[in-house]
């Protein structure tokens, strides 16, 4: 007599059905990420008030790709992180809309804080998921950028508007690349 029982599917097979659904969300976050490094770069003399709309646009965007991937259950990191990350970058997102008048100091304090948080999910996510995943380094690598980047604008907001939108230029594009590189290697995994 035949059984009709199958084994469950083990944790590596959820994790990689999971990242092999979702993998193009990353690379989404990748692609609006360096969209904004490179539009701030291309349109130095944007207003603050520009900044600012263009900063909640990303974050929003940031957020919402965050908590379908939470919603969805893929990604590389559980979803009460992915969801927590995404509810932080959409709160940032909407502050920035909800209160354009934003002083310069502000804005400064706003985007520092919300990469530290974001970058600091992303490490704790990678490392969670280190076992799961292979070259969980670029997720670590991105957090790290995003940590550093929130530090220098929290502990160093006198900075000129130019060099500013230079650094957020910058990381911008370093962490969308990041994310890039590390969407095609998940669907590289999924697909093993």
């Amino acid at each position: 007599m035949t059984s009709s029982h199958t084994a469950a599917p083990s944790l590596e097979d959820i994790v990689k059905s999971a990242l092999h659904r979702s993998w193009w969300l990353l690379l989404l976050r990748g692609i609006i990420a360096v969209a904004f490094g490179v539009a701030t770069f291309v349109w130095p003399q944007i207003s603050l008030l520009s900044l600012i709309l263009v900063y909640g646009i990303y974050a929003v965007a940031d957020g919402v790709l965050a908590l379908i991937a939470a919603i969805r259950g893929g990604g590389i990191a559980p979803r009460w992180w992915l969801a927590l990350g995404g509810v932080v970058s959409i709160l940032a997102g909407g502050l920035a809309f909800v209160w354009p008048g934003l002083t310069a100091l502000v804005l400064v304090y706003l985007i520092g804080f919300w990469s530290i948080m974001r970058g600091i999910i992303e490490i704790v996510g990678a490392i969670r998921l280190r076992k799961e995943i292979a070259n969980e380094w670029t997720l670590i690598a991105a957090g790290v950028l995003s940590v550093i980047f929130g530090l220098i604008l929290v502990f160093a907001p006198g900075s000129g508007a130019m060099g500013l939108l230079w650094l957020i230029a910058a990381w911008a594009i370093l962490f969308g690349g990041l994310l890039i590189v590390l969407a095609f290697r998940v669907r590289k995994l999924a697909k093993a």
